[in-house]
């Protein structure tokens, strides 16, 4: 029985592709997520403003 290792050769490379692209994409996906929870917060919202509050203006 002989050995196509032409055909090996080709899976195996067509293997290393898949997974280069994949790691890719998650990196990508990584930093999107990381981006979107880095800035989806909610900033306080003051209705309204006190004189005292305000930071030693006087």
């Amino acid at each position: 029985m002989d050995i196509n290792w032409s055909l090996i050769a080709i899976v195996a490379v067509l293997v290393i592709i898949l997974v280069v692209l994949t790691i890719r994409k998650n990196q990508r996906e990584k930093k999107k997520l990381e981006n979107l929870l880095n800035n989806d917060f909610k900033k306080a919202e003051k209705d309204r403003v006190d004189a005292d509050d305000s930071a030693n203006e006087k």
